[in-house]
């Protein structure tokens, strides 16, 4: 059984869709059933594997999780992290691990996102002709090996 409903994974993209719309910044999800070792280091490996660092302003954030294990991470690129606040991102952590135990990983996810994307819109707000720098569905990283 998928992880996500199909109804659940557009809700999850259409937030991303939202929150970017008011911002230069990039907001990923990568999602696989275990992590090996500390969620941080897998979260920076998927930021390197999903080209987060390649953004023009290094304004990429991403939120990882391992939903087995119950482990997640955020992260965000060198731009972003030289102006939030040095708790924000504990702070974005703790408003999703209310969500996650409730049981809903969904909402969690979406007030992860709906916070990063107001910050990075007071930071770095929307420039007219910017482009959508990387795709906004979720990487499930079970679907995206090499065969």
């Amino acid at each position: 059984m998928a992880l996500f409903t199909e109804e659940e994974q557009e809700m999850v993209t259409a937030a991303i869709a939202d929150a970017e719309k008011l911002t230069s910044g990039e907001i990923r999800i990568a999602i696989e059933k275990h992590c090996p070792g500390e969620p941080l280091e897998r979260a920076t490996t998927y930021f390197s594997k999903l080209n987060m660092e390649k953004t023009v302003h290094r304004n990429g954030v991403l939120i990882y999780l391992a939903h087995e294990d119950h482990k997640f991470a955020i992260i965000g690129d060198s731009g972003i992290n030289k102006v939030v606040p040095s708790d924000f991102w504990e702070m974005t952590k703790v408003a999703m691990r209310a969500h996650f135990a409730n049981g809903s990983l969904v909402n969690g996810i979406i007030a992860g996102v709906s916070l990063a994307g107001e910050k990075l819109a007071l930071f770095f707000p929307y420039d007219n002709g910017d482009v959508n720098e990387l795709p906004n569905d979720i990487y499930f990283t079970d679907q995206n090996k090499p065969k």
